[in-house]
């Protein structure tokens, strides 16, 4: 049986509506151009366009997925992040426009020698840095072996050469590093229970809370990461923007050099980035 494109835009959108999700149509689109693989237009749906049974019930079930509360990039099983295509599950977290932005930072002060990706998840910081950069050496490591073998799938996928590591934070780094990027959890126990059902749902809580102060894997890695980084080597850090200028004053403590917060796009503090001094 064969369906009209336009009436099953029409229902995909009036149930998105319904579930309370703004943009309802272009959700549908947006959808519809997943399932087809074709962002031309977001694969416009005509009067004319016909679509089988098949590709009906797929992205019906989609639809009440996305009604349920869960993410986009769950539902379609993939994600965007620069210049890369990521598949994108429950086993890690949704990469962020935000931490494109970390990536770049990290960029404009080291593209060669040896960088790292600690809580690696997708993998998508260590592709893009092996991607744009000109590394004799990308690590990255996470601690979830289900979010390690997501990373690996996705390394497979783009061709890209990473050295995955499966550990928890530092430990697992013996090399000296002339870049270290994380985006590490740093929510507190309470924010993490206040969060939108869709994150606290679906994404796994090791990648986004992190103790009571919430502070307690960027501790860590400012601490440990003096032992790995090299001297005049750089340490690129996505923070909370409420607790920035205390993971700057924790950087500087642990003896972290040109120490500097930077805004994320919509002016939020969002990165910290820092120097290896003598040790």
């Amino acid at each position: 049986m064969v369906h009209s494109g336009r009436a099953l835009l029409d229902e995909a959108a009036r149930r998105l509506r319904e579930a309370g999700i703004e943009s309802p149509r272009l959700v549908a689109r947006r959808l519809w151009s997943a399932l087809r693989g074709d962002d031309t237009l977001l694969a416009l749906l005509t009067e004319d366009t016909g679509i089988s049974s098949e590709d009906a019930v797929r992205l019906r079930d989609w639809i009440e997925r996305l009604a349920a509360g869960e993410p986009l990039a769950y539902v379609t099983g993939w994600t965007d992040f620069r210049h890369l295509r990521l598949r994108c599950d429950q086993r890690a977290l949704i990469p962020r426009p935000e931490t494109e932005l970390l990536v770049e930072l990290g960029l404009d002060r080291v593209r060669t020698g040896v960088a790292a990706d600690i809580g690696t998840g997708t993998g998508a910081i260590a592709l893009a840095l092996r991607q744009e950069g000109t590394f004799d050496q990308v690590i990255a490591v996470d601690c979830s072996v289900e979010a390690l073998a997501l990373a690996q799938e996705n390394g497979a996928a783009t061709g890209l050469n990473v050295a995955w590591r499966l550990g928890d934070l530092l430990e697992p780094i013996s090399a000296s590093l002339d870049l270290l990027v994380s985006n590490p959890p740093y929510l507190t126990a309470a924010e993490y229970a206040t969060l939108d059902a869709s994150v606290r749902d679906h994404e796994p809580r090791l990648a986004l809370s992190s103790g009571e102060d919430g502070l307690t894997a960027t501790r860590r890695l400012l601490d440990e990461g003096r032992r790995v980084v090299r001297e005049g080597g750089w340490i690129a850090l996505e923070v909370d923007c409420r607790r920035a200028v205390a993971t700057a004053a924790l950087a500087e403590g642990f003896g972290w050099r040109e120490v500097l917060v930077q805004d994320d796009l919509f002016g939020r503090a969002r990165y910290l980035l820092a120097r290896r001094g003598r040790a």
